[in-house]
Order: structure tokens, then C-alpha cells, then sequence
């Protein structure tokens, strides 16, 4: 019984997740809509204008991942404990999941279309054309897949499916993770989204299958995109879409 309440408490919503949920949706609102007004202050400080974007995407990740971190340290830790006994099962599963991912992805563009990159997508590649390895791969390796896990999949399905179906909270957290990546001038274009839908579609499967765990679909995430920023890295700038 006690095991059970135990369970139950860490997925029970709490004032750090509405705080980071809030502290979320106000950076998005606010970069959004007084993104102009940012961007002139932050060339102020940092004058060459990818270290500026980087100084934004820092602190805004930085700022939601301090609470994501306070709210869900035990949930971390008891992830880790059940991963550490089978380590073999996680060394193998995570490159596996990442190739069903390029998979479905693949499948999903095609259907969808010539692939079309996202503004977010073009962003980030500017940034790893111009910021060195040493800063991206904390941002996006490390804080920002754990910032995009805590929310998108402990809280949209871990921690809300105690109030509806999961399933229809793993449609709820697949639409909304793909969304944000590409909500931007180009809107929601199937061929843009589709990157993004394959990639929450396995990251919500994995999570729900291996038991809500966390940091398994975290490292998934976090080795997606270290493959991703080696990728980059290693393509001549000349190479890579405009």
C-alpha cells in the first residue's frame, strides 16, 4: 500500500509544474510577441547575433529546467535505479528507437511530401554553424531534451493521465511536441512537421511502454539530437539546406 501511495505522489501535479508550465508559456509568449524587443537587447549585451540567439535559447531552457529539475528529481531517480538494473536492455533499445524513428520519419515525409525544413530547424542549424560544439551540445544534448520530456511526456502523459485516458493523452502530447517545433512563419505544414511528428510519435511509445519512464525516453531524445549535432557539425556549411 505504501509502495502504491508512494507511486501515485510522483504523479500528482504540483506548484513546481505549474510554475514551470507557467515560466514555459510566458518566455514562449513573450519571445513570441516581443521578439524584436529581445533580440535589440540581447545584441546589446552580446554583440554578434548568433551568441545573442544562443544567450535567449540558454535562458529560456535554463529557466523552465531549474523547475522541471526541483519537481521531478525523485521521479529521475527512481528512472535511474530501474534502468540501471537492466543496462544492457537500455544500451540496446536506445539506438534501436532512434532508427524506428528515422524510419518512420522517412515514411512520414514521404507521405507528406518534399521535406520542408522549419523555421526552428533552419534556427538551430544556424546556430551550430556559428557557436561552438562546447556550448550547443549542453543545450541541446543535455537541458533542452530533458526540459521537452518533463513536459511533453511526464506531465501531458505521465502525470495527466490520472485524470483521462493516456491514450488520448499520448495524442494530446505527440500534437502539441510536434507543434511547438514548427509553429513559426510557415505555420503548421505537414511537410515540416513530419521530422517532428515521427520523433514524438517513438518518444511517446517508448516512454509509455518502458512504464512512464522518464529518463528512458530522455536519452532517446538526447542521443537523437547529439546525432543530429554531429551530423551538422561534421556536413560542410555549403552542404546544408538554406
Amino acid at each position: 500500500m505504501g509502495t502504491l501511495s508512494t507511486k501515485a505522489s510522483l504523479y500528482r501535479f504540483t506548484a513546481l509544474d505549474a510554475i514551470a508550465v507557467a515560466v514555459y508559456l510566458g518566455f514562449t509568449a513573450y519571445f513570441t510577441f516581443a521578439g524584436e524587443s529581445v533580440e535589440r537587447l540581447m545584441l546589446q549585451l552580446f554583440p554578434q547575433p548568433a551568441t545573442a540567439s544562443y544567450a535567449v535559447n540558454a535562458i529560456f531552457y535554463a529557466g523552465v529546467g531549474i523547475f522541471a529539475v526541483a519537481s521531478a528529481w525523485r521521479v529521475v531517480g527512481r528512472d535511474l535505479k530501474i534502468l540501471g538494473t537492466r543496462p544492457w536492455f537500455t544500451l540496446g533499445m536506445i539506438p534501436l528507437a532512434i532508427v524506428v524513428m528515422l524510419i518512420l520519419t522517412a515514411i512520414l515525409v514521404a507521405a507528406f511530401g518534399t521535406a520542408e525544413s522549419s523555421e526552428n530547424q533552419l534556427g538551430i542549424q544556424g546556430l551550430l554553424q556559428q557557436v561552438p560544439a562546447w556550448l550547443m551540445v549542453p543545450l541541446l544534448v543535455i537541458l533542452g531534451p530533458f526540459v521537452e520530456e518533463y513536459l511533453f511526456r511526464h506531465l501531458l502523459i505521465g502525470k495527466l493521465s490520472r485524470y483521462l485516458n493516456i491514450w488520448v493523452c499520448c495524442v494530446i502530447s505527440v500534437v502539441v511536441f510536434a507543434s511547438i517545433h514548427v509553429v513559426g512563419r510557415e505555420g503548421l505544414v505537414l511537410s515540416a512537421l513530419a521530422p517532428y511528428l515521427g520523433m514524438a510519435l517513438v518518444l511517446v511509445a517508448v516512454y509509455v511502454w518502458t512504464g512512464k519512464n522518464l529518463m528512458f525516453s530522455y536519452f532517446v531524445h538526447a542521443a537523437k539530437n547529439l546525432m543530429a549535432v554531429v551530423l551538422i557539425y561534421a556536413i560542410p556549411p555549403e552542404l546544408l539546406p538554406n
